[in-house]
Formats: structure tokens, sequence, C-alpha cells
């Protein structure tokens, strides 16, 4: 058999070989009937409108030969002029009811019925014609590939899992426009997204979501959402496309994006552009598409973000719903404050003086400065400051709070002193997160690194001692042997790099509950951090009793809205994550009230200011029992009541 296929295949080859060889040109292929039916072919190929054209004229070509025919052999008893009989016989051809109510010699009347005849395939054609043209024209809308005809919109660009969250927060910040809309660009169909966007966003809050389906980094597919008349341009990173998740493809398809949009932004009139970038490597790179112009271009770096943010949140329980409450758009968020009669205050004058705005910062020529020393005077700088909305920046309210120096708390802090974290698990945020640490460390400290997956490259140390264990972080041995020396923060990473996000997150759970269950036997009640690929797994994590969980989707979605909203606001997200500048801290109350005492809040401002820090919340266990995220409020009102006790903490932005 094997042979037989063989043969039939090498006479195949000949016989292709021979006509290639031998080829002729039939007859009649070049002669002027072969010439019109190309001409046929080529207007045929234009779509419905050239097949109704065709049809309209078959039709009247029709019309006119029996109106000829009638009119030369005088087949009507009553004779009728040249546009009256094309008008009867238009009827016959349109109507085939016409014909029943036809007299005359029996010519008269078949030739009647064969107009009707003919008139009924040519109306037939004409129907199905019209019906195609229409569907397919549905077809073509359902495939997303019409113009976009917005102006002051927003354009995403891409797909991933921050899309939901990225545009659950713009319809919050949209609530005060007129009409917002969102477009967003994939290479995607476009049934599936809005399938997806309907299922997982449920109040879009007025705003109404376009999606296109096409390439983002092709300029032609580009044009279809118009990002030139567009107010602010997201680019998100894919997913999946890497097998070993470093982060490349993804990257390289963001930068052929940020490519497309500078090609087609050639005189520098378009909006500002924010996107996402997972490899710290690639961002020079993607800077040089932006450096002719300055402010247009903001890059975020998806690894030292959310790796920051784990250590921040691991070092204080509770700073990650302080962070998610600053940063996303539904509660309190920040806004910078030009219109002001502050000028000649210093900055602790500045902090008590509105009643619900919380001043944290000043911004000018040389840049935005978070909680400043007290004595900084405001001068001719906007003020940042942290509001419920935008709307109530305009006639803030002065504040009457009075002001008790007597309830200053005088309890002074601790040095700091060597401690121990062990950090379980392993992804390309972990260099990033041993060198925060370390940043932050005292001479001394150690660092235990447990992991199942991967080979962990560490960055040089100059404050942490690192030791890495390979053991299975599920198994509760390992986990009971490492965690056995009393750690005093716990942090759980995700295996991102190795694992699909349904079974890293199922892994971490299963770590989670295993941790704070030792812990718990121990009598440790040291705070413990889990990373999370999927929001949804943020309330399993809880049942755990877990301090605090960080969403790396979720936080890049809210940082990145916040970026497009406010081009100003890229200076205080940077100082607020890195560690030598102002960062939050949830420190004790009764370092700054005398425990028990009825105190209004802007006597925690004023006591505060003392220190050189600025205070812009509080957590209480009072209120985590009531619901509140961790027991946190941000922003309270100046002259609000409050009584701390033990255990209570204040929120202030602090250098260390």
């Amino acid at each position: 058999m094997a042979r037989t296929g063989h043969t039939i295949r090498r006479r195949t080859a000949q016989a292709i070989a021979q006509r290639t060889d031998h080829r002729t040109v039939r007859p009649g292929t070049e002669g002027f009937g072969a010439r019109l039916r190309y001409a046929f072919d080529n207007s045929m190929a234009r779509g419905t409108p050239a097949l109704i054209a065709w049809l309209f004229l078959l039709t009247l070509l029709v019309v006119l030969v029996f109106a000829l025919v009638d009119l030369v052999f005088s087949l009507r008893d009553s004779r009728l002029g040249f546009w009256r009989e094309t008008f009867q016989t238009l009827l016959h051809a349109l109507d085939p009811g016409t014909v029943a109510g036809d007299t005359g010699s029996w010519r008269f009347l078949v030739t009647m019925l064969v107009l009707t005849i003919a008139g009924l395939f040519v109306v037939s054609a004409l129907i199905g014609v019209i019906s195609a043209g229409i569907d397919n024209r549905i077809a073509d809308l359902r495939r997303g590939r019409s113009l976009v005809l917005e102006t002051d919109h927003t354009v995403i660009l891409g797909w991933s899992s921050s899309i939901f969250t990225v545009i659950s927060e713009l319809s919050i910040a949209n609530e005060s426009r007129k009409r917002p809309v969102v477009v967003v660009l994939a290479d995607r169909d476009k049934v599936e997204m809005e399938d997806e966007l309907r299922a997982k966003l449920t109040d879009l809050r007025g705003t109404r979501v376009v999606c296109r389906s096409g390439s983002p980094a092709s300029i032609d597919d580009l044009a279809i959402a118009r990002p030139g008349t567009a107010r602010a341009v997201i680019v998100l990173s894919p997913e999946g496309q890497n097998p070993d998740h470093s982060g490349l493809d993804a990257d390289s398809e963001v930068i052929k994006t940020l490519l497309a949009l500078r090609a087609a932004d050639q005189d520098g009139s378009g909006p500002r552009v924010v996107a996402q970038l997972r490899d710290p490597a690639n961002l020079e790179v993607a800077r040089l598409i932006g450096r002719d112009r300055p402010g247009q271009l903001a890059l975020l770096d998806v690894r030292e973000t959310v790796a920051r943010l784990i250590v921040q949140t691991s070092r204080q329980s509770g700073a990650a719903a302080v962070y998610r409450e600053l940063f996303d758009f539904d509660g309190d968020e920040i806004y910078f404050m030009t219109a002001h009669p502050l000028a000649t205050s210093t900055y602790a004058d500045a902090q008590l003086h509105f009643e619900s705005l919380t001043v944290i910062g000043l911004t000018g020529p040389e840049g935005v400065l978070l909680n400043p020393p007290a004595a900084t005077v405001v001068g001719e700088r906007s003020l940042v400051v942290v509001a419920e909305d935008d709307s109530v920046l305009e006639g803030a309210v002065v504040s009457s709070a009075l002001v008790r120096a007597d309830a200053y708390g005088t309890q002074q802090p601790e040095p700091p002193r060597p401690d121990h974290t062990v950090l379980i698990g392993w992804n390309e945020r972990g260099p990033v997160v041993v060198r925060e640490l370390d940043a932050f460390a005292a001479p001394g400290a150690t660092l235990t690194v447990v992991t199942t997956y991967g080979q962990p490259e560490l960055p040089a140390t100059d404050s942490l001692a690192v030791t890495v264990v390979q053991a299975d972080t599920t198994r509760r041995a390992v986990l009971e042997e490492h965690l056995g020396g009393t750690p005093e923060r716990v942090i759980v990473l995700c295996y991102s790099d190795d694992l699909d996000a349904e079974t890293a997150d199922a892994k971490t759970l299963i770590t989670l509950l295993h941790v704070r269950d030792i812990l718990g036997r121990a009598g440790n009640d040291a705070p413990v951090v889990s990373e999370m690929i999927d929001d949804r797994d943020r309330e399993l994590a809880q049942v755990a009793d877990i301090d605090d969980v960080v969403v790396s989707g979720e936080i890049v979605s809210l940082v990145m809205t916040q970026l497009a909203e406010d081009a100003r606001i890229e200076p205080v997200l940077n100082e607020l994550l890195r560690a030598d500048g102002s960062e939050v801290y949830l420190r004790p109350a009764e370092w700054y009230l005398t425990l028990g005492a009825e105190v209004s809040w802007a006597t925690v401002v004023a006591s505060a200011s003392r220190r050189d820090e600025t205070a812009i919340g509080y957590s209480s266990a009072a209120l985590a029992e009531g619901g509140s995220a961790f027991g946190v409020v941000v922003n309270p009102p100046k002259s609000q009541s409050i009584v701390v006790t033990a255990g209570d903490r204040i929120v202030v932005l602090a250098e260390d």
C-alpha cells in the first residue's frame, strides 16, 4: 500500500509539472466576450449595491421590451401612449395581482402573464439580494469593524482580566460627566467581549461601553477607536501569551501598540496614554517612544507596583485597605486644589483649615512634596488633598473644630530592631519583594524564603540575611518547621510563573489555612499577607483569617485608572509606594492621643503634625467588627468626635 501511495504521488507531481511546462491559453479567454465577463465579475464583486443595480437594469430592460411589444403589435384593446404603457408594464412586473384585472385578446393576456412571471423572478431575486445584504451588514456590525464616532471618550487597547476593574473604576469616575463612553479595541470577537463585560459589570452608572475587534498594534485597526479624539488611552498588557511567563511577548505587544499610537499622532496633540509593562527591563525602551513628549506617556511597572504594595502591607495590617481607598474612585481619593486662600499659611495650618478635606502635601514647580515639614509655607503651590469627590473642592467648608492640646499623646516610638520574615512562594515579583524588605529592615534582620517552584535569584541585600529553602509549601510539616521561629510577618506569594491562575490561587489558599492555624496554635499574632491573582478568591482567603490580601490585577487596574484620569497623580503614587519617600503607616493611637479621651479629629491631625506626620484616617477594631474593611476610615471630618482605645491605630503619612 505504501508503494501504491508513493506511485500515485509521483504521477500527480508529474502531471502538475507537465501542466506547468505546457500551459496554453484556452480559446475565447482573450476576446471581447471574455472582457465583458471579466467586467461583469468585477462589478458583482462589489457586493449588494452592484447586485441591486444589475437587477434594476434587468427590470428596466424587461419593462421596456414588453412595453414596445405591446405597442408595436397593438396587443391592448385601448391604445395607450408610450409612458403610460411603460407604467402599466411596470405594474405587471412588480405586482402579480395586476394580471387578474386584465381583459382583452388571448395574445395580450399571455404576454402579460409572461411579464408577470418574469417580474416574479426579478422581485424574488431583489428581495433575496436585499435580505443577504442586510444579513451581511449585521454580521459586519457584530464583527466590530465599524468606525467609532465619539469624542472625549476613554479608549482601552487590549484585553486582560484587569479590564473589568478598569471599566468599573472609570464608570465611577465618569458619574459627573455627560454621556461618558469607554471604547474597547482588542483582538477578540466583539460579541464575546460584550457578553463578558455584561456578565461581570452589572452597574456601569450611565457609562456606555463600545467594543470593537481589531489589533491595537495595527494603525488601520487603531483608527476604528479614534484615539485622536479621546481624553485618555489605556494600554493593557495581554495575558497568557508566553508559556514561561517572562513577560516578553506581552510587553512586545504593548510597545508595538505604543508605536502605532505614536504613528497615528504625528502632531503630538493626542491624548494621554497609560500603559502597563510586566518586565522592568522594557521600561527604558518604552520611554524612548514618548521621550520628546513629556507628560503624554505614563508607564506602569506591574512587577514593581505589586511588590511594593505587598511589602508595605506586610509591615502593617490594614495598609492595603488604605491604599485601595486612596487608589479607587469609590470613596475618598486624591485630588489637586489649585485655588485656595492658604498662600501665607504653613502646612500645619493647611491641614486644619478644611472640614471635609485632608491635605496630604503640596505640588509646585519643584514637584510633589508629600508630608512636608509642618513649618513649610504653602505659597503659590497647589494642595494635594484627599476628598470624597472633586465637586467638593470648590467652596470647601472651613473647619471650626477645637483642638485639645491637653489630650496629645506622649508615648514615643521604639527604635527599630532586627526581625524575622518568612516568605512562602516565589514568582517574578519575588526579587523586588526581597529588595523592598531590605530597604525597610534593621541591620541583623533575617528572611527565610520557602518555595516549591523556581530557582530564586536574590538581589544583593544590605541588612537582610536571606535563606532559601526548596520544599512543598502545601505540606504542614514543612510550614511548621519554618514558622516555628516566631516570625514578625509572613508573606505568601502565588506561583503565577509556574501555574495557571486558578491552580496558583488554590495552592495559596491551602498554604494560608495551614499558616494561620500554625501561628494561632503558637500564640503568634504576626500579620499574614497574601497575594492573589483572581479577585474572586479574596473572600475565600478571609475564611483563613488573613490580615490582608493583595490582588495583583486589581491594584494595577486602580493605579492605571487614576493615571488615566489625572496625569498629575503619577508622582504622588510613586512617592506613596517607594521606600525612601513618605509612606502610609498605621501607628498606635496612644502615640497621638490620651486613651479614653473624647476629642475632635482635628486634635489628632494637630498631634500628628507635631511629629512632622500627616494624619489621614484611623483604624479601629470596633469598626472592623461592624463590617468596615479592617476598620479603616479615611478622611474623617475635622469636627468628628473620636475616642481611642488600646489597639486602635492612626493612619499617617510619615518618612519612617
